[in-house]
């Protein structure tokens, strides 16, 4: 998969960027630096495109720490 290919992003996750990318463009920034901003505020909401592999299931739940009352 070559740098900058979008195919490991979610449907919403593209709506997003093309939705804050038009939002850049309003405020007056250029279309390629509009877009860079964009996936990048993407990236850093969602921590990226889709992951897969061992690990990345669903999170264990870990046993709460128990609380102390003080006496």
């Amino acid at each position: 998969m070559p740098r900058g290919d979008k195919s490991s992003y979610t449907d919403k996750q593209k709506r997003q960027a093309r939705h804050i990318e038009e939002g850049y463009e309003r405020r007056g920034l250029g279309r390629k630096t509009a877009a860079r901003r964009a996936w990048a505020t993407v990236n850093a909401r969602s921590g990226g495109g889709k992951k897969s592999g061992s690990g990345r299931g669903k999170p264990r739940k870990r046993a709460r720490p128990r609380r102390r009352r003080g006496r």
